[in-house]
């Protein structure tokens, strides 16, 4: 099973209809933008977010009643916004209000998709278990012969790929949870924590104790370094070396 995909809540604001659903357009071939609402003003923009959790406000600047900059900046909790207008002029101004992007109409789909992809780093920056489901989850049930077993992901040590099945090895037991299933099929379900040190072997980095030039120990156990995962691990030791 694949690693969900985050999923960004936005809504569309423009007072003119065209700009609108040509914005709702572009927004639908973003597979990650999940589009709530269509506005034509601030008002009902304003309504939208009291209705629902908006991560990504998409607005034209200049619209009767209240622009889109005064609106943005009435906000007390303000989600990220890509401001998309016809004016250079107002560029300082809205990014004196820490907007994601500021785009110029007629915005090409490369370049909505750019500022997208700048609003989704942002947000996976934001909320990590959005990019990594399995981050905000503390345990899983794997199949060990008849029955399931409740498996604690700070639990494992390491786990070691065994043609059609994995051995689970943990610490409060010396004996390892042998389960049917594909090393990629676990690999892809554990969070972000654990890293992939050999073609058979994934070690959770918590538990690593020391590192040599072709071998990573967990406690006494010398699992093989494969080459074409040292730099993940110099990666993981660069980042936590004083």
């Amino acid at each position: 099973m694949d690693k969900i995909q985050c999923m960004i809540n936005c809504i569309a604001v423009d007072d003119e209809p065209l700009a609108l659903n040509l914005l709702a357009d572009n927004i639908s071939k973003i597979p990650y933008l999940n589009l709530l609402a269509l506005c034509d003003d601030a008002f009902s923009a304003n309504k939208a977010l009291m209705e629902n959790q908006v991560d990504l406000i998409f607005i034209d600047i200049q619209m009767p009643g209240i622009s889109g900059l005064q609106f943005i900046e009435s906000l007390v909790r303000k989600p990220m916004v890509i401001l998309i207008t016809a004016y250079k002029q107002y560029a300082l101004d809205g990014f004196a209000l820490d907007v994601v992007d500021y785009l110029m109409k007629p915005v090409s789909m490369d370049r909505f998709m750019k500022a997208c992809n700048k609003a989704k780093e942002l947000f996976e920056l934001r909320h990590p278990s959005a990019s990594d489901p399995a981050a905000s989850l503390e345990y899983t049930f794997v199949n060990v012969g008849y029955s399931l077993l409740k498996v604690v992901f700070e639990d494992i040590l390491y786990i070691e790929g065994l043609k059609d099945y994995v051995q689970i090895h943990l610490q409060s037991t010396p004996k390892p949870a042998i389960v049917r299933i594909s090393f990629k099929n676990l690999e892809s379900q554990l969070p972000s924590f654990f890293i992939r040190v050999h073609k058979s072997f994934i070690v959770n980095s918590k538990s690593i104790t020391a590192v040599k030039k072709n071998a990573v120990f967990i406690g006494e156990k010398e699992l093989p370094l494969g080459d074409t995962y040292r730099l993940s691990i110099e990666q993981l030791i660069a980042s936590r070396r004083l």
